[in-house]
């Protein structure tokens, strides 16, 4: 349960309602990260906002790395919301969710490529406090993604602890957008 209720249907706004029905539609149910920032209209509206727009425009990386590096993000800040919306993206875009189960063990687990795994360093390397990027690390991502790609991976991490951070301080926890145990990837 969050730390501050989640505005009920009944309750909510005009515009908050059109909200509500066009994520249960996407996703089968509202999120509750949604229900929670309906308490101020200005965030729900920014983060609609910026959550649609990178969803339609962030295009230069290949799906399957720009989700696993949020993932990464997600388990490490301990967000098990994120965690859980994270594996139904990767299950419903055709990716194999069971590799998720190795995240920790990226960097010697052969279920990643060598991209994905520079990618995850890279996000870890974002994540941690404080952040402990390198010269090399963006160098070789920067050499293999292209200037374009690198800004998007870099863009979509920070979104990422944006959204993790907030939503963990939040108290929202795992909604069930998984089945079966997709979402029980053990957190940090």
């Amino acid at each position: 349960m969050p730390r501050i209720p989640a505005i009920p249907y009944a309750e909510a706004s005009r515009l908050t309602r059109f909200f509500y029905r066009f994520a249960k539609r996407k996703f089968g149910a509202v999120p509750e990260p949604m229900a929670v920032l309906a308490h101020h209209p200005g965030a729900l509206m920014s983060w609609t906002l910026m959550e649609g727009s990178a969803e339609k425009t962030l295009r230069a990386l290949p799906a399957s790395l720009r989700d696993l590096a949020v993932y990464r993000v997600a388990t490490v800040v301990g967000c098990s919301w994120c965690v859980d919306f994270g594996t139904m993206k990767q299950r419903l875009g055709g990716l194999d969710v069971d590799r998720l189960r190795d995240i920790d063990d990226y960097a010697t687990s052969d279920r990643y490529t060598e991209t994905e795994k520079r990618a995850l360093a890279y996000a870890d390397a974002m994540t941690a406090q404080p952040p402990t990027v390198t010269e090399e690390q963006v160098a070789e991502l920067d050499a293999e993604l292209g200037h374009k790609g690198l800004t998007e991976l870099t863009f979509l991490i920070g979104v990422e602890n944006m959204r993790a951070r907030s939503f963990h301080a939040l108290g929202i926890v795992d909604q069930g957008f998984t089945s079966g145990d997709a979402c029980r990837v053990p957190l940090p």
